[in-house]
């Protein structure tokens, strides 16, 4: 009998997505998670080859079976398609080049696959969401009743009190499809939301990435090897050898919120600022406004420590 979350992930497989794939896999392999599905959106890469990223990924972490990876949207609702092929290489997983996985993705969209498993399994599904978030959007728009029938989504997206990656002010999941974002926000189920306010101080470094590099597994050789080209890319932003692998914290804390801490309050997305479109937005006065918005769980901060060293144990632990 598994316990801990029955996960759907919707994901844009590069670099950091394919850390958290294979952190689920440990939770699946130790019976602490479910992963019953996995959906591919445009963002870091183009969704075909993130499905094949995250065939590729599943298939190394021996955990591909049983697991449909469905395609989801090439572009986003309302602007121009952009990927983030600086950060993840032009293949989705640091140039790394891999063979082709014997998988193959299913036939069927990744937003029809949310609404299918969400009829199938209501109140269950924690639906994990590291990518842009039109596949959750697109989702919303299938079916009016899928907030109800979803337990809990947690996205890893936005930015509060700490700079845009993207623009200044932008988080890239949200700047990539800013009106799929505000919809998954404006909608009644429970969310809980990771901003870089919370991911950016988890940023692992020499330590962390040579005691990865130590451990001799395929696995964790697989993990070192797409981490080089992040570290490379991530060096400038930290000013030394490191990475922030962003997704994984999301995934964690939907299996341990006592992991993180957190402000309750309603969120927005700016859609037509000049200068902050993408900006997710709350109202952080002492008195703010009302809002017919449900609130949303915001981590503000975890236990990096924790984060970290549970990360390493998970993609050592094959």
């Amino acid at each position: 009998m598994t316990n801990g979350p029955t996960f759907l992930y919707d994901c844009d497989t590069g670099i950091d997505d394919a850390m958290t794939l294979l952190y689920l896999a440990s939770l699946v392999r130790a019976g602490e998670a479910r992963l019953v599905g996995v959906g591919t959106v445009h963002g870091n890469i183009d969704p075909l080859t993130g499905a094949l990223n995250t065939l590729r990924v599943l298939e190394a972490a021996g955990a591909a079976e049983g697991v449909p990876v469905a395609v989801g949207a090439a572009r986003p609702m309302a602007q121009d398609v952009h990927y983030a092929l600086d950060w993840h290489g032009t293949d989705g997983l640091g140039d790394t080049r891999l063979p082709d996985p014997a998988g193959r993705p299913t036939a069927e969209s990744a937003p029809a696959q949310i609404v299918r498993l969400a009829r199938a399994m209501p109140g269950e599904l924690t639906l994990l969401a590291t990518g842009p978030l039109t596949n959750l959007g697109a989702a919303l728009l299938l079916d009016g009743e899928l907030p109800s029938l979803i337990r809990e989504v947690v996205v890893m997206g936005g930015a509060f009190d700490h700079p845009g990656n993207i623009t200044t002010h932008a988080e890239a999941n949200v700047w990539h499809d800013p009106e799929a974002a505000d919809l998954v926000f404006a909608a009644d189920w429970p969310v809980v939301l990771v901003p870089l306010d919370a991911t950016h101080p988890t940023a692992v470094h020499d330590d962390w990435l040579d005691r990865l590099a130590a451990h001799d597994s395929p696995v964790a050789r697989f993990a070192a090897g797409i981490l080089k080209f992040y570290e490379t890319a991530y060096t400038p932003t930290l000013k030394r050898r490191g990475a922030v692998i962003h997704d994984a914290l999301a995934a964690m804390l939907a299996v341990d919120p006592g992991l993180g801490e957190y402000a309750h309050r309603p969120v927005r997305v700016e859609l037509r600022g000049e200068l902050t479109r993408g900006t997710t937005v709350w109202d952080a006065r002492s008195l703010p406004a009302e809002d017919v918005r449900r609130p949303v769980k915001v981590a503000v901060g975890s236990d990096v420590r924790a984060f970290q060293e549970r990360l390493l144990t998970a993609l050592t632990s094959f």
